[in-house]
């Protein structure tokens, strides 16, 4: 994917770009071999879930691509699967096409159920009694992280409360490439399914398994600030691009091989892949010298 976004006119900056958007996908999908890789994910998610004992599966439905793809795999392990929403000042849209995944969820398996809690009421709650911060930078940021974290903790609760395990939606570029997730949010989950699928290959998913055309088509976003900003929006850069800078990443390029768009489009994702890798990686733990136990 080489010159990502060459110097020209808006126009044919937009056509360049949704070009390669549809080419990267289309392309990522025909390598995939797609049913194949659904089974895989279906038969992994029945077997950890029958090792580990538990009744199925709970999840948040946010009216995005990734977790109406996992919804849909949980509900064809057969297993008990609960799609939670969540609302906290949701933007109407995202309401809509989440209710509207569930309910077609719903009429293929019997073996899924919903539940709908608002926590608008809970999240004004507890910025009403938290010290304020003025002029503070991190505090959108701060509360948005905040909405993630009262979502994890509501579906640990019915994971709790019915035997469940809680399924993660993030997928590989979010989880592993920029850490575009909550700490202890939306990234405190039991297990993983589609954590190894690019952005690209979770779409190629989703036509498969027939998700809404209104979920692939919308433009991914977390939900998390008012206004609803996109993914690429907040980041800087599309999946698309994330997924060949990733790429070149492991490649070993560097910053020095890259120029214009590209080489914005590599600075964003390794600075984001360094400052995140608290996200990724194993949780620190300062190990005493033996000599100064005994």
């Amino acid at each position: 994917m080489k010159g990502l976004t060459p110097p020209a006119s808006n126009n044919y900056v937009f056509l360049l770009n949704l070009f390669a958007k549809v080419l990267h996908r289309t392309l990522n999908t025909q390598n995939m071999q797609t049913e194949k890789v659904a089974t895989h994910i279906i038969d992994w998610l029945k077997d950890y879930a029958t090792n580990a004992n538990v009744n199925g599966f709970v999840l948040g439905i946010s009216g995005g691509v990734d977790s109406a793809v996992v919804s849909a795999l949980c509900a064809r392990t057969g297993l008990r699967t609960l799609c939670v929403e969540m609302p906290i000042h949701q933007a109407e849209n995202q309401v809509n096409r989440a209710q509207n995944h569930i309910t077609a969820l719903k009429t293929q398996f019997a073996n899924v159920t919903n539940i709908l809690v608002d926590l608008t009421p809970v999240f004004e709650q507890f910025r009403s009694v938290i010290p304020r911060a003025q002029e503070n930078s991190q505090l959108d940021l701060s509360l948005a992280n905040t909405r993630a974290r009262l979502r994890m903790t509501t579906l640990y609760y019915f994971a709790g409360l019915h035997g469940y395990l809680v399924a993660g939606t993030g997928n590989k570029i979010e989880d592993f490439g920029v850490g575009f997730f909550t700490k202890y949010g939306d990234g405190g989950v039991d297990l993983s399914p589609i954590a190894d699928l690019l952005k690209s290959e979770v779409y190629g998913l989703a036509k498969f398994l027939n998700i809404n055309t209104e979920i692939i088509n919308a433009q991914p976003t977390d939900g998390l600030f008012e206004g609803s900003p996109s993914d690429e929006e907040q980041i800087g850069a599309s999946y698309d691009e994330l997924e060949w800078a990733m790429e070149m990443d492991n490649r070993e390029k560097t910053i020095d091989n890259f120029s214009g768009r590209e080489q914005e489009v590599f600075t964003i994702y390794k600075r984001l892949n360094k400052a995140n890798r608290h996200k990724v990686d194993p949780i620190p733990v300062c190990e005493i010298p033996v000599h100064l136990k005994n």
